[in-house]
């Protein structure tokens, strides 16, 4: 019988120093070559070796081998210039200087697969990969080429599905679209943005799942969350249609937040990833308050169909702390599951 509150993670996890400048997005490698590719193996091996010690039970690579959660794998895309980049408010957040369509976007060759499938090699546990939703892509980009945020974003889902199902086949067992976009553009996700997820996750023999928050423990993100008043009901616009899709599970932000922990009751039939693990602050949580944070959603989830998670991933944290909050993960969510046994 599997046991019920199984732990994994957002996704990302801080780079070794000797890999890539510690927190930063876009950061660049400081390896190349074959001396690029063994050192994304072994920072593999060493955030896997830091969550299986943790008790984390759905592991990741950490995104260890990918500069950006996004951008990365457009690189691997045709259609993009990266040479002639472009400043775009991403999210309504902040400015960034982003790639440019200039054409039809169409996927070369497999992009992350024989990331995925060393990731599976490398473990005994179970494993989940992430990959960008299709919305969250149309916003990392300007678009020259579509001038139309649908028509570009099922574009994406058609490429994303071709490389979710390679991934499958190497055996991983979790499938994560990010969509932090969604918490953002309601009218979008309503008219087309859910329809495009489940284009991207279409036939997939593994669990697939959607991540949505409030974002990474970054400047702009945090100075947002300050305008967002009392309480945090953002979430209110997409549980219900995400309730109603193909999607198996929902990754979403609880600890040290505003919002309303009623609001996941509206995902019934969902498992949902209760992100218990504050990303925007270097401070450690004990494994207690990791443990208030899953008692709290047990009220609204039935323990089989809840995941102790992060809010978001952990990059732009440094590794000792991003280890300390794995350990209180693992910890805390032992503490519930003693109590339910």
């Amino acid at each position: 019988m599997q046991r019920v509150l199984q732990t994994t993670i957002a996704g990302s996890l801080p780079k070794p120093v000797w890999l890539s400048p510690p927190r930063e997005l876009w950061a660049p490698w400081l390896l190349d070559g074959e001396a690029l590719a063994e050192g994304k193996r072994d920072a593999v091996r060493l955030v896997l070796r830091d969550q299986e010690r943790a008790g984390i039970d759905i592991v990741t690579d950490g995104e260890q081998t990918r500069r950006h959660f996004v951008t990365t794998f457009i690189e691997g895309l045709d259609g993009v210039d990266f040479q002639h980049k472009r400043t775009v408010r991403i999210r309504n957040r902040y400015d960034a200087d982003v790639p440019v369509v200039t054409g039809p976007v169409a996927r070369r060759a497999p992009i992350f697969v024989d990331d995925a499938h060393f990731l599976r090699s490398a473990t005994a546990h179970k494993v989940k990969f992430t990959l960008p939703g299709p919305m969250t892509m149309v916003d990392t980009l300007y678009d020259a080429h579509y001038k139309s945020r649908e028509k570009l974003a099922w574009a994406f889902a058609e490429i994303l599905n071709e490389e979710a199902r390679a991934i499958a086949a190497t055996g991983v067992d979790v499938i994560q679209f990010d969509e932090p976009a969604f918490n953002v553009y309601f009218d979008e996700v309503r008219d087309w943005g859910i329809a495009a997820l489940e284009r991207a996750a279409a036939g997939l023999a593994c669990t697939t799942a959607v991540h949505i928050c409030y974002g990474y423990g970054i400047k702009a993100n945090i100075e947002w969350k300050k305008t967002l008043g009392s309480e945090w009901r953002q979430y209110e616009e997409t549980f219900p249609r995400l309730a109603a899709s193909r999607i198996d599970q929902v990754s979403l932000e609880c600890a040290n937040s505003r919002v309303p922990i009623d609001l996941i009751g509206l995902l019934a039939g969902k498992d949902v990833l209760v992100g218990a693990i504050d990303v925007a602050s270097e401070r450690i949580e004990t494994a207690e308050e990791v443990a208030a944070t899953i008692r709290a959603a047990l009220a609204f989830v039935p323990a089989e169909r809840l995941y102790p998670c992060t809010n978001c991933g952990m990059v732009p944290l440094a590794r000792d702390v991003a280890r300390g909050k794995l350990a209180a993960l693992g910890a805390g969510a032992a503490l519930v599951r003693h109590e339910l046994d």
